[in-house]
């Protein structure tokens, strides 16, 4: 590996430094890391000094404030121009490539293979819940190699503190060449002391007591943690060199005492740290820059980490990050308490959630929490009804139902995508992976037809795939969520008591939302619901949208004639059956045997078990698959399952230290034989699947309330030291939410975001508030109509009095945060010590 620098800070002034006999002293401080090197995290409960607590490394919640932070990314990784350098040899016209995104230096996606071409359209969503602290998200370009290891042909690379500039908005960004030298990540944990001693002669000597106590945050080897050591130097008109070694969990607890009697106090001295793994350096740091004897350091890159700048291209971006400090629960009740109030408000436009809405329509992402909120709190359906009845009286053509983007309809989209992944992924998974897996040709357009394709062949193709998608829908009533149902069939209702005169409008109000808006969707974007690993390429992306416009045109009751369903050979009679059952109060016939859902399945490293030694040689690459019924491995994908674990013995699912097995992102299955240990292959990987687990097994009877956090190794437990394998475990489990539906929705972070969003929407709220008043004076809008036109006021009155109260909320909960949500003290290892690059 290459040696990977960074200067920290060149601070220019003297610090006073506690200790006997001291003076001022000048401190000058730079951190290094090189890539690929990564320790274990301090298990909780370790103390490294005397009184000195440490949390464990990568943790969310303060204890101190009791203020959690939760962050999540979405986005898309949409397409690159002109990749690669732009002349020489090195330019490849034939170029296969692929991106990838990364946390640090740790991947977390991966996009699939574009083939040749230098301008790649890769059209890939994605989204994940951080699971832990970060300082930089990167979007790598690499060219696939064929019979060597893929090449980096540039990156993308964004700090967190400056995600906010770019959120939400699609930006064209220059890629930068991938230096060794630049790749960094982790932070080092140090404790400095500054003495004056008289020595033999009766000169002063200048003491520096440098303690190291641990890294955080290392880069992982092949996945496993390292065991590096560093040394500490202080540079003067002497250099004074010691050595340490760094034990496995990644604590020195190792102290160095430097001296030099030549350097009077006019000379700067500079003491340097270099942390080693066996054949490479890992990084290197000169003096810390503040005066407490205590403090956490970013590791930087040597020097400016740059290198030679080219045209390498450039990746457009659209990337979303998001981070919410969730208070304790009792400070969001107030606000939490008026949202639910929301649908017995009379009219609905003057309650809390219609107010939201109303403020934030140009925000897509405003109406997802109240959603959540309602959904769990079972309100969502009186809700939905309640708005969808002020959307009917403000249309007046049956043919254009439920056509706009009203907050009634976004309500419902948000909802079927929530509660309708497992019934997508029942209706529409099998047929189109065989769709895309087949890739038959199915273009009818003779202006888009290849030379040999044969137009009669293409739409017997279509016609097929279309056939089989349509039935799958059409025989799927039996699988649709009650939740889906209970709405739909409110949606029938008062869609029949608007437009009485036409028989129609009851079908075509529920098509419009199961064909158009949720089935047509999922068939057009498949990865974007879990369907298909990645966005499919050109070829079969171009079936998908044929087939998802004529499932479209089929499921469009008003437009649909008899000479359409001919066409595409499909029957009038199913369809309306299909619509009849999952819109009314008859109950559904089942056939009483729930159909197996794979809910997540991917390559990990299990553990051998039943082995008592830990090694490298215990772990092997395995296929893990979970559905509804039961979790397995493979030896590879597609192959028989190697062992199969009913979902009905787990008893419970939980992550496990770091110093247990010396690797990162590890989770165990516990069940009714051998635990099953899991090596995850990124840190939201093992956040996934330990959220997958627990939820399917979450009702299961036999569910364990405690479990050891490490590994039983040498006849005792790592955790707790207990000698028997079967001693109850020494941690409490990790509570799981127990609902009707299948979700895990965190009410406390979805009302903190509906504060966010209402605090960023402040003005409008006053201009709303300000109308009110206005048409309550007035009787009507007789000045500053633009200001308030867009506002949705009924009853003036009652929405100043909700106006009033949402701003009163708002007023406490933003002193909850001022109150809670302090700054970490810079140095601290919520806020450790960076500072510019030399």
């Amino acid at each position: 590996m290459n040696l990977v620098t960074c200067h920290i800070a060149d601070v220019d002034r003297q610090s006073s430094i506690t200790g006997s006999g001291v003076q001022s002293f000048l401190w000058c401080s730079s951190i290094y890391i090189l890539v690929g090197i990564r320790c274990c995290a301090v298990d909780p409960g370790a103390n490294s000094l005397p009184g000195w607590r440490f949390p464990r490394c990568f943790t969310f919640v303060n204890q101190r404030s009791t203020v959690r932070a939760r962050s999540m990314m979405r986005g898309s990784s949409c397409e690159g121009k002109n990749l690669g350098p732009c002349s020489g040899p090195n330019r490849q016209r034939d170029l296969c490539t692929f991106c990838t995104i990364s946390l640090d230096q740790e991947e977390v996606f991966r996009t699939k293979v574009f083939d040749k071409s230098l301008s790649p359209f890769y059209g890939e969503d994605f989204y994940f819940e951080i699971p832990r602290p970060f300082q930089c998200l990167s979007f790598y370009v690499f060219a696939k190699g064929v019979f060597q290891r893929d090449l980096p042909v540039g990156k993308v690379s964004i700090r967190k503190e400056e995600l906010c500039k770019f959120s939400g908005k699609e930006h064209w960004f220059g890629l930068q060449p991938v230096d060794p030298n630049s790749e960094v990540q982790g932070k080092v944990h140090l404790e400095m002391r500054l003495n004056e001693l008289i020595i033999e002669n009766g000169s002063m000597c200048q003491q520096l007591l440098v303690r190291i106590i641990e890294c955080q945050g290392l880069p992982l080897i092949s996945g496993q943690n390292c065991d590096p050591y560093a040394t500490v130097s202080l540079v003067g008109p002497a250099r004074v060199v010691k050595f340490c070694q760094l034990c496995q969990n990644s604590q020195f607890f190792q102290t160095f005492w430097l001296e030099d009697s030549r350097c009077p106090d006019s000379i700067k001295l500079s003491t340097g740290i270099s942390i080693f793994n066996p054949g490479h350096k890992l990084s290197e740091m000169c003096n810390p820059t503040h005066h407490c004897q205590i403090q956490m350091y970013l590791l930087q890159p040597k020097g400016n980490g740059k290198s030679k700048t080219d045209d390498l291209g450039s990746l457009r971006l659209n990337v979303t990050y998001t981070e919410d400090n969730v208070l304790p629960s009792a400070c969001y009740t107030p606000l939490r308490t008026l949202l639910l109030k929301s649908p017995d408000i009379k009219p609905i436009s003057a309650s809390a959630a219609h107010i939201l809405g109303d403020i934030c329509r140009e925000r897509y992402e405003a109406v997802l929490p109240v959603v959540r909120l309602l959904l769990h709190h079972s309100r969502l359906v009186p809700f939905v009804s309640a708005i969808t009845v002020l959307e009917l009286e403000n249309t007046q053509e049956a043919n254009t139902i439920f056509r706009g983007n009203s907050l009634a309809t976004r309500c419902i989209d948000d909802m079927m995508k929530i509660v309708g992944r497992s019934y997508l992924t029942v209706t529409l998974k099998p047929v189109l992976d065989e769709i895309c897996d087949s890739n038959k040709t199915c273009e009818i357009d003779p202006i888009k037809l290849k030379e040999g394709d044969n137009v009669e062949v293409n739409k017997e193709n279509l016609q097929g795939y279309v056939q089989k998608v349509f039935s799958s829908i059409t025989q799927s009533s039996s699988s649709c969520p009650p939740l889906m149902c209970d709405v739909f069939r409110s949606l029938r209702h008062m869609a029949s008591k608007r437009f009485p005169d036409d028989p129609h409008v009851q079908y075509s109000a529920v098509s419009s939302f199961v064909f158009l808006r949720f089935f047509a969707v999922a068939v057009l974007s498949p990865h974007t619901f879990q369907l298909r690993p990645h966005h499919p390429d050109l070829e079969v992306s171009r079936t998908l949208t044929l087939i998802s416009k004529t499932i479209q045109t089929l499921g469009s009751w008003g437009s649909l004639s008899k000479n359409k369903l001919v066409c595409m050979n499909v029957s009038y009679q199913p369809l309306q059956h299909f619509l009849d059952e999952i819109s009314s109060n008859v109950s559904k016939e089942s056939s009483g045997v729930e159909d197996s859902v794979v809910l997540k399945e991917g390559e990990i490293q299990k553990r051998a078990q039943g082995r008592k030694r830990i090694g490298k040689r215990n772990f092997k690459k395995r296929w893990l698959r979970v559905t509804n019924r039961e979790l397995s491995y493979h030896k590879h994908r597609g192959k028989e399952a190697l062992c199969i674990i009913p979902v009905k013995n787990i008893r419970a699912v939980e992550k496990l230290y770091e110093s247990a097995f010396n690797r990162k992102n590890m989770f165990q299955v516990l069940h009714s034989e051998k635990p099953l240990y899991v090596q995850a292959g990124n840190c939201v990987e093992a956040s996934e699947w330990v959220e997958v687990l627990s939820q399917v097994s979450r009702c299961n009877p036999d569910r364990l309330g405690t479990f050891h956090p490490s590994a039983h190794v040498a006849g005792a437990w790592l955790c707790c030291r207990s000698l028997s394998d079967n001693q109850p475990g020494c941690k409490p489990c990790t509570p799981t939410l127990l609902a009707n539906l299948q979700l895990d929705i965190d009410c406390d972070r979805e009302t903190e975001r509906i504060f966010s969003l209402l605090t960023s929407s402040y003005s409008k709220l006053q201009k709303m508030e300000d109308a009110c008043a206005s048409i309550a004076v007035y009787q009507g809008p007789p000045r500053e109509q633009d200001d308030y036109s867009l506002f949705t006021i009924q009853d003036p009155k009652e929405t100043f009095h909700t106006v009033q109260q949402i701003t009163h909320i708002l007023e406490e909960l933003q002193r909850e945060h001022d109150t809670r949500s302090g700054t970490a003290q810079y140095g601290s290892q919520e806020n450790p010590i960076v500072g510019k690059t030399s």
